[in-house]
């Protein structure tokens, strides 16, 4: 690495962070992985699934070990674009309008239940996630680093809902699920709050927020091999011309696929990326970039059965890395 941080170094950071959110949730060992590699790679996460089953937790608690400003936003059908950014208020005292941000002004927004809000609220994020920045009366606010979104949402429900376009579910590194936990995780979850005796909990910070764009620059360094790169556009592709899929996950899914690898080869002390990274990375990154056709869509075909059968369809590379040679 030409920028200081030495990978054993990242990987016991990054070990101390899920360890210590751990001990708040539980049975979501891999989401926490994927989603503590999103950050690093500076991407955003969506958690779709069930109502109860901890995705507000995780993201609040990952936002506490990494000591980031933490802002909550509940999503509701009539919640305005303006609620989001922020707006003018008149100050009579001084007799002139003051800007008061929005929650978008934080180092990490917890958009809640996301597909509750109108399309032109969700539009509200798409620049902030996009580029970092607020365009609002007439002016562009540029926001602090490191940012990030993770939104909930919840697949089951549709009445009173608004899917998310396709055009902002591409601005999420990765969606994941969380999962029903194992009769033991789920004995244990209800012993720590018997335990607690308060819903409320609580983790010590692990990182600063420097201390996280530091992470985030040493995954900027981590070394991809051309065949690695070359596997992740091949699995990309394949995606375009799958017979269930009508519209394939465009070049954006390839680099993000290579980004997660990289973050994910940090977090397991590596200077390099292995296909077995990009190979972990396929169902979340990929799955919801895919539009399938009517009639796969009608005989229950999922976007994630696309992408393992793409995954065991496409060759894996052969080569070593030239750091392993």
């Amino acid at each position: 690495m030409t920028r200081g941080l030495p990978p054993e170094e990242a990987a016991a950071r990054c070990g101390n962070v899920l360890s210590e959110i751990g001990t708040v949730v539980v049975g979501m060992d891999t989401t926490l992985k994927l989603t503590l590699g999103a950050v690093l790679a500076g991407g955003h996460v969506l958690f779709e699934d069930l109502p109860g089953l901890g995705k507000t937790l995780a993201a609040k608690t990952m936002a506490q070990a990494l000591g980031l400003e933490f802002r909550r936003l509940q999503c509701t059908p009539d919640l305005l674009p303006s609620d989001v950014t922020g707006s003018s208020i008149f100050d009579p005292a001084e007799r002139r309008f003051d800007f008061v941000p929005g929650p978008v002004f934080t180092n990490l927004l917890l958009a809640d239940e996301i597909n509750r809000t109108s399309p032109k609220t969700q539009s509200a994020l798409l620049e902030a996630m996009a580029e970092a920045q607020v365009s609002v009366e007439g002016r562009t606010l540029v926001l602090d680093q490191p940012f990030h979104v993770f939104a909930t949402a919840n697949p089951i429900e549709f009445e009173g809902t608004y899917p998310l376009p396709e055009a902002q579910l591409d601005r999420f590194l990765i969606r994941v699920d969380v999962g029903y936990p194992q009769p033991s995780a789920e004995q244990d979850i209800i012993r720590r709050r018997l335990a607690r005796g308060t819903e409320a909990t609580a983790v010590r910070t692990v990182l600063k927020p420097g201390e996280l764009l530091e992470l985030q620059r040493a995954v900027n360094c981590v070394d991809v091999d051309p065949d690695v790169v070359d596997y992740a556009v091949r699995v990309t592709a394949a995606t375009r011309t799958h017979d269930a899929v009508d519209v394939g996950a465009s070049p954006r899914g390839s680099q993000a696929l290579v980004l997660l690898g990289r973050a994910l080869a940090l977090m397991d002390g590596r200077a390099f990326v292995l296909p077995e990274d990009i190979k972990l990375g396929t169902k979340p990154v990929l799955a919801h970039r895919l539009t399938l056709t009517p009639g796969s869509w009608a005989r229950g075909i999922r976007a994630v059965d696309v992408v393992a059968e793409v995954v065991d369809r496409v060759a894996t590379p052969t080569t070593a890395s030239a750091h392993e040679r």
